[in-house]
Formats: structure tokens, C-alpha cells, sequence
């Protein structure tokens, strides 16, 4: 198996942990301006999101292309048997991790709220807010925060299979 077979999963793991600390950083910098009214693009903040999309698979073509066939023996008649060099290879069940795409600004209005007292009020009294919901903001942290964690536990537990194999 080659070397980059063994560490895929670390790899893939890792590209999860990136994509959801860019996720926290968003959301964060939302929580951040919820009530900055006046940016240097003029207006008020624009929430941030994060787009991802599937990592580049380049590092299982050999095996979609069946370059590397499978091959072993077993001495034992309960293992499961190899699969045939004509195995069906379906490019869904080889993960490569996740990219982040881009870094997008919300395209939605701002909240109008009535603070005739506000520096920023227009000539009815009305001040143009950020679009930012803090509940529907800390419940995306929260999930990007768990996300987090789960990929942080499953590169623990490649890393121990590794070392483990290694100890063989």
C-alpha cells in the first residue's frame, strides 16, 4: 500500500479540522459586528459565510483508475476475500477531505431599525443593521464547533491505528 493509502485519513481529517476553524472564524466575526452599522465599504457589516465543496481527488485516481489492485492472501477461510481487480470503484466512497471554496459576503437587505437618536439614522430615523441573527450564529458555531471535534477524534484514531500497525 502506498504511503499516502496509510495517511489519507489524517489528510482528510485535517482538511475538516481547517474547513471548520475558517467556519468559527466566520461566525466569530459575524458575532463581532452584529451591531456595526458603518464599515470602511460604507453601510452596515455584511455576514460572512463559508462555502465548501469536495477536496480535489487527485490522491485516489491510481485507485478509481485501478492502477493499484488489492491484493493479499488469507490463511484464514472467515477473513473476507480480496476483492477481484474488476471490483466496482465508485468515485462518492473515496473521500479526499473538503476545501473551502470561498469566503462569501450575505446578499440579503439589511435590518431596518427605528433609533432616530443613532449617529448612522437616515432622515426618518432609521438605521440600516447588519442581517445577523446571533441564535441562528451561536447554533452554527455550536455545529462547527462539534464538526471540529469529531475530525480532531478521527485523526487521533488514525494516528493510533497507524502507530499500532507500526508497533506490528
Amino acid at each position: 500500500m502506498p504511503l499516502s493509502g496509510i495517511f489519507s485519513g489524517l489528510g482528510i481529517s485535517s482538511s475538516g479540522m481547517r474547513a471548520q476553524r475558517l467556519k468559527q472564524n466566520a461566525i466569530s466575526s459575524n458575532l463581532a459586528n452584529a451591531e456595526t452599522t458603518r464599515t470602511t465599504e460604507g453601510g452596515p457589516y455584511r455576514r460572512q459565510f463559508v462555502v465548501l465543496e469536495a477536496g480535489s481527488d487527485k490522491k485516489d485516481t491510481r485507485i478509481l483508475n485501478e492502477e493499484v489492485a488489492l491484493k493479499g492472501n488469507t490463511t484464514n477461510k472467515n477473513h473476507l476475500p480480496i476483492p477481484p481487480s474488476n471490483f466496482p470503484r465508485d468515485r462518492r466512497f473515496f473521500g479526499n477531505g473538503v476545501r473551502v471554496a470561498e469566503i462569501r459576503e450575505d446578499s440579503r437587505p439589511p435590518k431596518m431599525v427605528y433609533d432616530p437618536a443613532h449617529p448612522d439614522a437616515d432622515e426618518n430615523g432609521y438605521v440600516a443593521m447588519p442581517n445577523i441573527n446571533i441564535v441562528k450564529e451561536m447554533t452554527d458555531m455550536i455545529a462547527a464547533t462539534r464538526a471540529y471535534e469529531a475530525n480532531v477524534t478521527a485523526f487521533n484514531a488514525t494516528k493510533s491505528m497507524i502507530s499500532q500497525a507500526l508497533q506490528l
